[in-house]
């Protein structure tokens, strides 16, 4: 069986490996924020050169049937966020039904951490954040009926990603501007992995500190065919762009150079955005729309737990600097940890009231619970996992409570508001409001008003707005 989290070889899988021949692929995505996927496009690109006969799957967007299951003689899955795992073991007996004789696959980034819970539902191969060459090295050894466990030592090149078994983009999530218009949105990423060790983010088990960057030309290539398709903006899925801030800047000055029309958002740490404060103003004009930065909390020690390399101080600092040069800030967080008070909740509101970002937060954003997933980095906190209880499969990552049940509840309350503001389509502002009063009620104090409050600017927002750590809809884990 193949476990290979990230290899690294230099030496990559040239065009003279053993052809697949016409072997039958079936690539599933069950989850990735309404995004049409990279991991999908490129490891159908590869497949498809070594004479593979590949189907691409949408969940999200499609349903599994017997006719695009047909013949399968690989099912891989893509891992790539924890609500996609989630889905994928709800899908994994039908797919089991529908394909009886084909292997199993899972990569991504959740698929080594849920391993060997994985492989207890039928998954017989388990890749990481590499996984091209597995794959490739699994194709090649399904076609010649062999049986022996694979350790795939290379990984391949990137090529352009195959984009054409997927949906239209126009299928996929757009991008909502604040004067009401709407853009066809792409997806692509210029880089895998990360540098930085943040104790709670699944990047870190399978990358361990490590980025490797995609060519500008093969990022290039694969926003002008997205361009072609209709993409009027690109949102980078890099776990952070600026992990190398040169090769960011070239491929913001290629996108500009050849589409000045085309904006695009991108995902970068606090700490990213203090140390190359500098490149900012030139991705402004480049058509950087808004960044994505996980602050997580405003509570210094809680981000020095969760190692995230800056403080509450940062953060407002941020703020600052991306308000003066017109770059929207959308901040994410999580903000039910083990170590999260009532009062500290409400601070973390009170500071979205005073920092005039209420419209710039996503509801969801404020219910989300930490997740505690196997190999996770907070089991090295000293003590830690003395607090946790027994690993839990439903929910693939340790369970635990936090010592004031009222905290609990909150979030529970919280996510329940949340859901409600989803189905009923409130606005960011209605939502806040509803849930600024649950937490003060939770205290027992009058919660201020919030009348007076100036929620800030509307920004650019993505029309799927879930969260890749948030628990899957009832919905999501019906549809099978």
């Amino acid at each position: 069986m193949v476990h290979a989290s990230c290899p690294q070889s230099p030496k990559a899988l040239g065009p003279d490996h053993k052809s697949c021949a016409a072997l039958r692929v079936v690539l599933i995505n069950p989850y990735e924020i309404g995004r049409q996927p990279f991991a999908l496009a490129e490891a159908a690109a590869w497949l498809r050169q070594r004479g593979c006969e590949v189907t691409c799957i949408e969940l999200s967007q499609q349903r599994l049937t017997a006719d695009a299951l047909v013949g399968a003689r690989l099912v891989a899955l893509f891992l790539g966020m924890h609500t996609a795992t989630r889905i994928a073991i709800e899908a994994l007996p039908r797919i089991r039904r529908l394909a009886p004789s084909a292997h199993l696959c899972a990569y991504g980034l959740y698929a080594p951490v849920n391993a060997a819970y994985l492989r207890a539902q039928g998954i017989e191969t388990i890749l990481g954040g590499e996984p091209e060459a597995g794959l490739l090295e699994l194709a090649d050894h399904l076609q010649q009926e062999k049986a022996a466990p694979l350790t795939p030592t290379q990984r391949v090149a990137f090529i352009k990603p195959d984009r054409s078994a997927l949906p239209p983009l126009s299928s996929y999530a757009h991008l909502r501007m604040p004067d009401g218009a709407r853009k066809t949105a792409g997806f692509t990423e210029a880089t895998r992995g990360c540098k930085h060790l943040c104790r709670h983010c699944p990047v870190v088990p399978v990358y361990q500190g490590r980025f490797r960057a995609v060519p500008l030309g093969i990022v290039m290539e694969d926003i002008r065919q997205q361009v072609a398709q209709g993409a009027q903006h690109i949102s980078f899925g890099d776990p952070d762009f600026l992990n190398g801030p040169m090769h960011a800047l070239r491929i913001a000055r290629a996108l500009h150079a050849e589409f000045p029309a085309i904006s695009f958002d991108a995902t970068i740490k606090i700490q990213h955005l203090l140390q190359h404060q500098a490149t900012l103003p030139e991705l402004k004009r480049a058509g950087l729309l808004f960044v994505t930065s996980a602050v997580e909390a405003v509570d210094d020690r809680i981000l020095e737990f969760l190692d995230k390399n800056h403080t509450r101080a940062d953060f407002v600092r941020v703020v600052g600097i991306l308000r003066g040069l017109d770059i929207a800030l959308s901040p994410t967080f999580i903000p039910f940890t083990p170590w999260t008070t009532l009062d500290g909740y409400i601070e973390l509101l009170s500071m979205l009231v005073e920092l005039k970002l209420i419209e710039s937060v996503a509801p969801v954003q404020l219910g989300i619970r930490l997740l505690v997933p196997e190999g996770s980095y907070l089991l090295k906190l000293e003590g830690f996992r003395s607090g946790l209880g027994d690993f839990d499969p439903e929910i693939l990552g340790y369970r635990w409570s936090h010592p004031d049940p009222r905290v609990d509840a909150l979030q529970r309350e919280v996510m329940t508001v949340v859901e409600a503001a989803d189905r009923r389509r409130l606005s960011r502002r209605e939502a806040f409001a509803a849930i600024w009063q649950l937490a003060h009620d939770a205290t027992r104090r009058a919660a201020p008003t919030l009348d007076i409050a100036d929620p800030g600017s509307a920004i650019p927002t993505m029309s799927e707005n879930w969260y890749c750590c948030a628990e899957p809809t009832e919905q999501q884990l019906q549809q099978f």
